[in-house]
């Protein structure tokens, strides 16, 4: 990802998948880049793993040490992490409800929006 504008908007929804994942059943590393992969996002290692350590610093996700050398680290949201991707699943519905798709209407916009002091349309440049 060359773009950091773009990059920096992407950052939000990966951690956001990460978290409902490790929700769901918990997550690792391989298969995480491949959930990412299969939605359209290119991560590295090198982009996804100090990710979820930071996650993990912050304590939203709780990894469990592997048994064996070769097993995954496994990331498993913990209670902190619950509440905040709570908090971000109602920022996303109230966003989605905002920004999502819908025909557009001019009267959407209050009055004062529309109309500068003298009473006409402001000029686009």
């Amino acid at each position: 990802m060359t773009d950091p504008v773009v990059r920096e908007f992407l950052l939000g929804f990966w951690k956001i998948h990460i978290l409902h994942h490790a929700e769901e059943q918990g997550v690792y590393g391989q298969w995480m880049l491949e959930e990412l992969h299969r939605h359209g996002y290119r991560l590295s290692p090198g982009t996804l793993y100090p990710l979820l350590a930071r996650m993990a610093r912050r304590g939203w996700l709780r990894a469990t040490e592997p048994k064996r050398s070769r097993d995954p680290r496994v990331y498993r949201i913990t209670p902190a992490g619950a509440e905040v991707l709570k908090r971000l699943r109602a920022s996303l519905a109230e966003l989605q409800h905002e920004v999502g798709s819908r025909p557009a209407r001019a009267s959407a916009r209050p009055s004062s929006v529309r109309k500068g002091r003298s009473g006409r349309a402001p000029r686009r440049h």
